[in-house]
């Protein structure tokens, strides 16, 4: 690595380092990253999101270089043989699109991914939502969704459960002393963008609806501040939105968790009573938990996820909002 002066303070691990190294990064370089990790610090994936952007920039600056011949324009726009030309067409990705592919693939490379599922009932919180919603639309003037009681159940099984509340950076465990949850967002141009709840298991109700919307709107209209899109200590994203039921995403580096929600469906259930068995209409939907194996094992994970299963199905439907 080429040590130029700067006036960085900030502690490289040497993971980051020998990339540094391999990449011909200075210490200049690696003060413009923007660190991801605990208290400012560049982690892995920070430092290769940083190398694919300049390799993104300088691929696109060679490229206005290039001379309009035909065969120039046609190799880059060039059709894979056996693809019938007339009736496709070659898309460019943007340049968030190369650095999501990028974030996507080096996290598969990294973790090792394993997935638990639980089916949970949430019959009683469909019927309270219903019921509180109408007065909370007229008391705070925005909508209430299912989004803020599925973000304070994480809250609360990320405090029972604090070794799911780290990060890993090469051999080092952070354990993060602030739940900081990621609300993955689909952006109008089909990329994603997660903003962070901050501090989320200090917010009652009616303060996470707030975040939560606030958020979600500013993220579809491309108006958040870069403060607000790192820090997370945890995501959350909604596959159910888009009819799925559920879904194995992809851990968010340096995290070592991601939860899925399932889309909530109308099912017929055995409801178990003092008089017997029945059978019953239930609203239901599915948890898909994805972590870390390399610090995560399936028991913290299984329990971790049913804690946030017990929380939704023991709700309580005179709680006021």
């Amino acid at each position: 690595m080429v040590t130029h002066a700067s006036n960085d303070k900030r502690f490289y691990s040497p993971l980051v380092k020998n990339i540094a190294k391999q990449e011909g990064l200075s210490l200049l370089d690696l003060a413009q990253i923007t660190g991801s990790g605990s208290e400012g610090r560049v982690t892995k994936n920070d430092i290769l999101l940083f190398v694919a952007s300049r390799k993104t920039t300088t691929t696109e600056a060679a490229s206005k270089t290039v001379s309009f011949e035909p065969s120039a324009v046609h190799a880059k726009v060039s059709i894979p043989s056996g693809v019938d030309h007339a009736a496709s067409e070659v898309l460019e990705m943007s340049r968030m699109g190369k650095l999501i592919a990028q974030h996507m693939l080096a996290s598969v490379q990294t973790s090792a991914h394993v997935q638990s599922f639980i089916e949970v009932d949430v019959t009683k919180i469909v019927a309270w939502r219903n019921k509180v919603k109408d007065l909370f639309a007229q008391r705070e003037g925005e909508k209430f969704t299912f989004t803020p009681i599925f973000m304070e159940a994480v809250a609360v099984a990320l405090k029972k459960h604090p070794m799911m509340n780290i990060s890993l950076e090469g051999d080092q465990i952070i354990k993060h002393k602030n739940i900081h949850i990621g609300m993955a967002a689909a952006l109008p141009d089909g990329n994603l963008i997660v903003p962070v709840i901050k501090h989320a298991d200090q917010l009652n109700m009616t303060g996470m609806a707030r975040v939560v919307n606030d958020l979600a709107a500013r993220a579809r209209d491309n108006k958040l501040k870069p403060d607000e899109i790192k820090g997370g200590t945890y995501t959350v994203t909604n596959v159910g939105s888009f009819g799925s039921v559920f879904g194995t995403p992809i851990i968010n580096q340096p995290q070592v968790g991601i939860l899925a929600l399932g889309a909530i469906r109308k099912v017929p259930a055995v409801i178990e009573t003092a008089e017997g068995d029945f059978i019953g209409i239930r609203s239901k939907m599915f948890l898909s938990h994805s972590y870390d194996h390399r610090v995560v094992n399936g028991a913290l994970g299984g329990m971790f996820i049913k804690t946030i299963a017990d929380y939704l199905e023991s709700w309580d439907p005179k709680r006021p909002v």
